[in-house]
């Protein structure tokens, strides 16, 4: 498939891009579907098959293989859906239909096929030949989906742990891999071999000699080194890494996996300056894994695609992103939740996520697997566990168990945010004899861990008037901080002419996407001394320094780019560079206090 847009909608929680493709697929637009939670893409096939008039057949937990087998026919349904709506675009009888205007109309008047569907109507009035150019070039957005690879979860039956590629992700990406999408599997959360070893078992992510990938991989980093890395780690099992996507490390939604001091835009220069070395490197290991397999190798170079997301709010961006960086598309997420013809959103939750202001988006510290989660404050979720917790029943019942992790307690692995745990976690606090201080801090760490697993689906039961007796009607919602610039709830044609520059609706205040990152990153060291710094010891004061440095480094090279630059940001430029001044100044604060720390630890 041809992409027909530079931009792309990236996976956001569980159900909010669950059903994206059904919404936008059709009219060009590239998204991602989430694969944690097989219990909810049931129940949303049903009501799928049941509003399209498809067969449906209920795969019960009493069938072997139940989650891969959910995942393969949901995406299967999907997909199906998906061209049945693209086909009856391309094949409208006698007269331009409005899907047709809409998709023309959704491109940007930079697009070559915008331009030549213009000349080509204009010279042929005959509805026949114009339906049998649609037919040669027309594309639909690519159906992707998303892993964690560290959501992995072991599975039981009768008691006994099943074999490893019953886990959780294992068993998704082979509901993936047996579906009929040529399409993508996006990767996050880390690196994983025993995973990325499952995928050597499924032809489809084997290249042919032209260089055809059925199912491609494409690896959510943070930098070069973890691509190059990774990359050359599939390419050694004859498998290529067709996509690397570059998310910010703080100024994203969802979970945040903070670099250390490397800034978006200089781990964006050098994905483009060693763009080709990755290529060669790479593409050498991968040819001698696919004769040594005695696999068809691919008769020319295989295609890399760079991309990037985390932040990006105005036309301005986008466009210097593409053509700066050279990246082949750009990821506008949480933009989107305000855009009900994409994603799935339930009421309340849009009205809150329309008031939000930069107060209100902050890193949390909800998620049970331990990693900063951006959330919202005030989100229903939140208010169900803080009162559950007033009325002493702390923690949530797990119904879906997908973040189990912990086994403090047990040998048998458990959820941080479940009821099991806190309670046994708030007996052991009991038992400690505290300062009061001490014990409510540690309290307030123990019951602030959320059900996210369940809340980030919820909105799509809710959506679609399903019973939310099991999981409750608390929603989860992870928007980036960049929804604090947005406030209004926005159609699908209104957000691609905002990302293409004919409308512009974020707030004036809006700092550029690069110096809010950075001002995250200073933020985020702050916040680490201060946890720290009573009891600094030796590698963490190595960490924070270096830490410190990349910062450093980071506002060196936009100083040097904003200076530089001549065809973008010039109305912003001043106020760009006063910014980045006055972070630096407050990084050199920062540093003292490090520096600090070391005389008196001498002392």
């Amino acid at each position: 498939m041809t992409p027909q847009h530079s931009f792309h909608i990236p996976v956001m929680g569980i159900g909010y891009t669950i059903d994206t493709p059904v919404k936008v697929s059709h009219l060009g637009i590239d998204s991602v579907i989430s694969l944690v939670d097989d219990i909810l893409l049931e129940k949303l096939r049903k009501v799928y098959a049941e509003k399209f008039e498809l067969p449906y057949q209920e795969i019960s937990t009493k069938i072997e293989d139940f989650r891969a087998k959910r995942i393969t026919s949901y995406l299967n349904l999907i997909n199906d859906i998906a061209i049945s709506k693209f086909d009856a675009l391309k094949n409208s009888t006698s007269e331009l239909s409005d899907e047709l205007v809409a998709y023309f109309n959704l491109l940007p008047d930079s697009s070559t096929l915008k331009k030549e569907f213009k000349n080509f109507t204009d010279k042929v009035p005959n509805f026949s030949e114009i339906k049998n150019w649609l037919k040669d070039n027309l594309s639909m957005g690519s159906i992707d989906v998303n892993i964690m690879t560290k959501v992995d979860k072991a599975n039981y039956l009768n008691g006994k742990q099943l074999p490893i590629t019953y886990n959780d992700a294992h068993a998704a990406l082979r509901g993936f891999a047996m579906s009929n999408l040529n399409s993508s599997v996006i990767l996050s959360a880390g690196m994983s071999p025993r995973l990325y070893g499952y995928i050597e078992q499924f032809d489809d992510f084997y290249p042919d000699s032209k260089g055809f990938i059925k199912k491609k991989i494409v690896l959510k980093v943070s930098d070069y080194r973890s691509a190059l890395i990774q990359g050359k780690f599939f390419a050694k099992k004859g498998l290529w890494v067709s996509e690397y996507r570059i998310e910010s490390g703080l100024n994203c939604g969802g979970h945040a996996f903070a670099t250390d001091g490397y800034l978006m835009g200089p781990i964006l220069a050098e994905f483009r300056d060693q763009r080709d070395t990755l290529v060669q490197e790479v593409g050498s290991i991968l040819k001698t894994a696919l004769q040594s397999k005695n696999r068809e190798v691919p008769e020319m170079d295989l295609q890399l695609k760079i991309t990037a997301q985390g932040g990006v709010g105005t036309a301005e961006e986008h466009k210097f992103l593409m053509n700066h960086y050279q990246l082949d598309s750009v990821g506008w997420g949480s933009p989107f939740l305000l855009v009900p013809e994409a994603t799935t959103v339930d009421d309340i939750t849009l009205k809150q996520l329309a008031s939000a202001q930069e107060k209100d988006l902050y890193l949390s510290n909800i998620s049970p697997l331990g990693v900063p989660f951006n959330s919202l404050r005030g989100n229903t979720k939140d208010l169900e566990k803080l009162e559950a917790a007033k009325k002493g029943r702390p923690g949530s019942s797990c119904p879906k168990e997908f973040l189990i992790s912990n086994k403090e307690f047990s040998d048998k692995t458990i959820c941080t945010a479940s009821r099991q745990y806190q309670r046994l976690k708030i007996k052991e606090l009991n038992a400690q004899n505290l300062s009061e201080e001490a014990y409510k801090k540690s309290y307030q760490n123990i019951v602030d861990k959320a059900c996210i697993c369940v809340g980030l689906g919820t909105p799509a039961l809710l959506v679609n008037n399903m019973d939310t007796k099991i999981e409750g009607k608390g929603v989860s919602v992870c928007p980036g901080p960049n929804m604090a610039y947005f406030s209004k709830l926005k159609s699908l044609s209104e957000m691609t002419q905002h990302i293409y520059g004919k409308l512009n609706f974020t707030k004036h205040d809006r700092p550029n996407m690069f110096v809010k990152e950075l001002s995250l990153y200073i933020d985020y060291l702050k916040n680490q001394l201060a946890e720290t710094q009573a009891s600094i010891t030796s590698k963490q004061e190595r960490y924070f320094k270096t830490f410190a440095e990349n910062l450093s480094k980071g506002i060196q090279y936009y100083q040097h780019l904003f200076k530089d630059v001549k065809d973008s940001f010039q109305e912003s430029k001043e106020k760009i560079l006063s910014d980045l001044q006055s972070n630096l100044l407050d990084l050199q604060s920062i540093k003292s206090s490090i520096n600090q720390f070391s005389i008196d630890k001498k002392e």
